[in-house]
């Protein structure tokens, strides 16, 4: 924790940090007025925060300072940046208006500035509703106008994230959380690989704390072997090189920490396991016009000493990334048994796959032209203007990262045009893509030459011909095989064009229905009856009375569960009925009023009175690191907080997450399940029931174990009393001969 300083040292360190960041932003060009008007803009900052102080109890102008710092080391931003990053807390937190910044800096830091500040908390605090993704929305319709509003946000959290550690827990779950499913990922898009590799370092350090740390002191005791290897791998290579009068170097790249977690949990290998934890990157410095087959000449010095594995060849020099990366990518078995990585690169290249969208605007005057990334901010445009103001915005979110945060397949037309489209899209998003009348219209296609279903998901390099009729039309049923927003937006609105002709017809029905049972025809009785139906408007409520999808048997159903009395006589005009509905906020009071302990968490096992269950996804078991999320039906649904559903909730629907924390070992005995893969022998069944029954005297509820080709594979359920009883048992069954790997797995998976 920070100690506050005396005023004067305080005062000095401010002026020093200034100075680090005048003194890296000189390193670039920059005018007397710009210098000006950088320092105009720390005044205020400075004057503006100055009653301020961080959680950590620093000086609050630190943050904004270090803010602009990155702007300029990481991103490479200038003079209009570094004056948003120092006054980008300014209209959220203090008295200044963006009409006074307006009025001081101009209209385009003011637009920048308005994009940064995030949007109130609302007063409707239902499940469709979340300020977080509500903000996210923002920075998107600021960033369509200016990118520079997502880079300083970029920069903002990977300074928030550094200085986490002051918070309390649920702040770091969430904040974490939003990284991990937001930010790092909008990072990666933008090519800035550096801070999105730290920014799900520290999204894993508050999360996981046991595994950021293990990893990291495994890679501390490997670094000497590591070195040395490195150097002997190296050797004949530099040898060729040297001989082709070539300029380069090269560097050992180590992964990230979260990308070494990533590999040993999806491929469930231990770190000795993991074979590509480095990468040797050479980087060679040749013109333009020669990049492409210098850096092929590269690969054969490569491959002349060391036999190259044909599958996991890369050339992204041909075909770029989304994100604008560029390089040559070959793995190659070293004279030491190891498969090894080998990035080829020029220095223009290198610079845009550290730097992203800055290094790709430094090369726009050299012919670069229209770029991906510009092109997927052309296509962050199209959804923000394809979606619809009154879309969910959590759906909307949903959508975005669904479209924007994946990788990208190259399809192309009959004629050969090429097209990109997200991965795993299908025929009916690449018709969609062409035309929305195509989309309309689409009866199936031919892929490669082959007719195939509308459903049919896509590869890239595949050949797309779409079949037409103008019979066909989108149905419902089009919604569950189409993944781009531009695709469900426009069925979406075929649908709803649709289901208008019979808004008359269904809402004189309901109206005879309403009549029937002696109920009031109101808006407000309406709305509580579509709400009861999960429906999103008027015109699917109507739609679905029309054509007898929906009728008088759901409307009693619907009094029934709303309505405090009996519906006695036709002319008796009751109450409008409601759904008896606590909102997550005065649940949250609810829960706390009834909670001892001070900080509030929900101790599993403590309180009675309220209810929560252990959520399937992630089948959480007493010693977890959990939290809870207040489900509409007012159940608390505890997740593991490495749960990816735990991670979107944490994201998307904050406030609705409460601390949660288990009783001391003992209080239940609860499901737990193992994965268990090995070479198969006579006996092993026995020694497996062994450790688990006799020596730790756990109830097996289920045992089910297959052999085949000489492996065995089996799956565990056992009754355990936390996570310390697992963690023991998993121990002593990797001891077993010929038990290769134990790890737990959800209960339903």
């Amino acid at each position: 924790m920070y100690k506050v300083e005396d005023t004067d040292r305080e005062r000095k360190e401010i002026l020093k940090r200034y100075r680090a960041l005048v003194n890296a932003w000189q390193s670039g060009s920059f005018t007397t007025e710009a210098q000006k008007n950088v320092r105009k803009a720390f005044n205020l900052a400075a004057e503006a925060h100055k009653d301020m102080r961080r959680k950590s109890g620093e000086p609050y102008i630190y943050h904004p300072l270090e803010v602009a710092t990155l702007c300029v080391n990481e991103l490479g931003l200038g003079e209009v940046s570094i004056i948003c990053a120092l006054l980008h807390d300014v209209v959220e937190d203090t008295d200044y208006t963006l009409e006074d910044i307006e009025n001081i800096f101009g209209p385009k830091v003011a637009e920048i500035i308005d994009g940064l500040t995030k949007i109130e908390e609302f007063l409707d605090q239902s499940p469709d509703n979340s300020r977080q993704a509500e903000n996210f929305r923002k920075i998107l319709i600021s960033m369509s106008r200016d990118i520079r509003v997502i880079l300083i946000k970029l920069a903002d959290r990977l300074h928030n994230m550094r200085t986490l550690e002051s918070l309390p827990r649920e702040k770091k779950l969430k904040i974490a959380s939003e990284t991990m499913y937001f930010y790092a990922p909008f990072a990666h898009r933008l090519g800035l690989y550096q801070v999105k590799s730290e920014l799900e370092d520290l999204a894993l350090k508050f999360t996981q704390p046991e595994v950021y740390y293990d990893i990291l002191k495994k890679i501390e005791r490997s670094r000497k072997n590591r070195e040395t290897f490195i150097s002997e791998f190296i050797y004949p290579i530099k040898r060729s090189l040297n001989e082709m009068d070539m300029p380069y170097r090269i560097e050992a790249r180590l992964k990230s920490i979260s990308s070494i977690w990533e590999k040993m949990r999806t491929k469930k290998v231990s770190f000795e396991e993991v074979f590509d934890l480095f990468a040797i990157r050479i980087i060679i410095d040749v013109p333009r016009e020669q990049e492409k087959i210098d850096c092929w000449k590269v690969y054969s010095a490569v491959t002349k000493h060391y036999i190259p594995r044909h599958d996991r060849l890369r050339d992204w020099i041909s075909t770029p990334k989304a994100n604008g990366y560029e390089s040559l990518h070959t793995t190659v078995m070293s004279s030491k048994g190891r498969w090894v990585e080998v990035q080829i690169r020029t220095e223009r290249m290198n610079e845009i796959a550290e730097h992203g969208y800055a290094a790709h605007w430094k090369y726009k005057d050299l012919g670069d032209g229209e770029n991906s990334i510009d092109r997927w901010i052309n296509r962050i445009n199209q959804l923000l203007k394809e979606s619809e103001s009154g879309d969910n915005p959590l759906e909307f979110f949903d959508d975005f990262k669904l479209n924007l945060f994946t990788d990208e397949i190259f399809v192309f037309t009959p004629k050969g045009e090429l097209r990109t489209l997200p991965k795993h899209s299908t025929v009916l998003d690449f018709a969609y893509s062409i035309h929305s009348e195509v989309g309309n219209h689409a009866l199936g296609a031919k892929v490669n030459h082959t007719v195939v279903a509308l459903s049919q998901e896509l590869n890239s390099g595949d050949q797309v011909e779409i079949i037409t009729s103008s019979n066909v039309h989108p149905s419902e049923e089009w919604l569950y095989y189409a993944i781009t927003a531009r695709a469900r937006n426009h069925i979406k609105k075929s649908i709803r064009e649709y289901r208008k002709k019979y808004y008359d017809e269904g809402r004189q029905k309901l109206h005879k229905c309403f009549e029937d049972i002696g109920l009031n025809f109101t808006d407000e009785n309406i709305k509580t009856f579509r709400e009861f139906n999960k429906l999103r408007s008027d015109v699917d409520l109507f739609y679905m009375v029309a054509v007898d999808k929906i009728g008088l048997k759901e409307l009693k159903e619907c009094c029934n569960g709303h309505s405090s009395r009996q519906i006695k006589l036709k002319r008796y005009i009751p109450r409008p009925f409601r759904r008896k509905q606590n909102d997550s906020a005065s649940l949250k009071e609810e829960i706390n009023t009834k909670l001892k302990e001070d900080p509030k968490e929900l101790i599993l096992g403590d309180v009675d009175e309220v209810r929560w269950n252990a959520a399937k996804c992630c089948n959480p078991i007493p010693g977890d690191d959990v939290v809870g999320y207040i489900k509409s039906d007012n159940v608390i649904e505890i997740h593991r907080v490495n749960c990816p559903t735990a991670i979107q909730l944490m994201s998307k629907l904050g406030n609705r997450i409460i601390k949660a924390k288990w009783r001391e070992k003992g209080m239940m005995a609860v499901l737990a399940g193992l994965k268990i893969e090995g070479l198969d022998r006579k006996g092993m069944v026995n020694e497996i029931t062994e450790v688990i029954s006799r020596k730790y005297n756990i109830n097996i509820r289920s045992l089910n174990l297959q052999a085949s080709d000489g492996k065995v594979t089996g799956d565990l359920m056992l009754y355990v009393n936390g996570n310390e009883d697992l963690h023991e048992v998993i121990r002593h069954l990797r001891k077993i001969k010929n038990v290769q790997k134990v790890y737990r797995i959800n209960r339903n998976s």
